[in-house]
């Protein structure tokens, strides 16, 4: 595991959860393992099940397991979670975690291709077995497609002017690296665009990495399946890294944990809810982590507890 990476809202998310030694507990984003260790340190004869489908994150897990025989690891997507438990035979579990999104490490490992700050081939994949690479988006989508994923996923208020210029620079060859990319991207803007704050590549990568990763479909069948593998008192604990997730799990854990709106004209009927907050809005870091972890300047944590 890297020394230099630092979990996320790490005292929160371990509260949240209310670990019992004893029982069975899922890291559904392993990542590089520092939720986990902390949840393995709290289990006695409980098991800990972690999920990853970066082949990378698989590789720290295995170094970890000859520390915790305890720990199961499987390389999937989380969305496949209630396969997973079926095939290990476990009905429900006593809590969940999840660490949304790309994770630092693979931020930081220039040649995966996910970061503008760094030169390397387009690739984005965060399971590298999969085909579609950022490298296919960038450069066989259609103008439209491309329109959609730079609007919805990344939320880019000039997605037209970039489409513009990456369809004008495929013309006379393929867009290959990051650099290549961010390059075309600030061709494709005014200087006074340019100018502003932030880098104008931020968002354009966000949505190429979140239409190769699939991140927002397969958070959304995750939640579902997440919610319903709890055993009763069972906790779901979430960390999102831009609006888009927190969207989908603040929208999810509503409806579950909040009554059907009714006539008020019409005599009331008892309801019954089968899930409940256990943070009435998300829980952001404190200005301490803040200080030690940059990377959770944007992170939201929400929980629900199955009743």
């Amino acid at each position: 595991m890297s020394e230099q990476h630092i979990p996320v809202m790490l005292k929160q998310c371990i509260d949240m959860l209310d670990i019992h030694p004893t029982k069975t507990y899922v890291d559904a984003t392993f990542g590089r393992g520092g939720h986990s260790k902390a949840i393995l340190e709290q289990l006695t004869t409980g098991q800990l099940i972690v999920i990853d489908q970066d082949l990378a994150a698989i590789e720290a897990a295995q170094m970890l397991q000859a520390q915790y025989p305890n720990l199961i690891i499987v390389h999937d997507n989380y969305s496949n979670l209630k396969n997973i438990l079926n095939d290990l035979n476990i009905e429900c579990v006593a809590g969940i975690l999840v660490d949304c999104g790309v994770s630092s490490v693979q931020l930081d490992e220039g040649e995966r291709g996910f970061s503008y700050r760094f030169d390397a081939h387009l690739d984005m994949r965060m399971n590298q077995t999969q085909k579609l690479s950022a490298y296919e988006v960038v450069n066989t989508y259609t103008p439209s497609q491309l329109l959609h994923i730079l609007y919805t996923y990344g939320e880019e208020k000039h997605a037209k002017m970039i489409v513009r210029g990456i369809m004008k620079a495929r013309e006379i060859k393929p867009i290959e690296t990051t650099f290549q990319l961010v390059d075309t991207i600030k061709a494709s803007l005014p200087n006074k665009i340019l100018k502003q704050v932030g880098h104008p590549a931020k968002q354009t990568f966000q949505a190429i990495r979140i239409e190769v990763n699939q991140e927002l479909k397969h958070l959304e069948v995750f939640l579902t399946q997440a919610t319903s593998s709890l055993c009763s008192q069972g906790t779901l604990v979430t960390l999102t890294f831009h609006s888009l997730e927190d969207r989908l799990v603040k929208q999810h854990f509503k409806t579950l944990a909040t009554p059907p709106k009714t006539n008020k004209r019409l005599p009331s009927l008892d309801y019954s809810l089968d899930y409940s907050l256990k943070t009435s809005k998300a829980v952001i870091a404190d200005e301490m982590e803040l200080e030690t972890n940059p990377r959770s300047k944007s992170a939201k944590l929400r929980a629900i507890q199955k009743l």
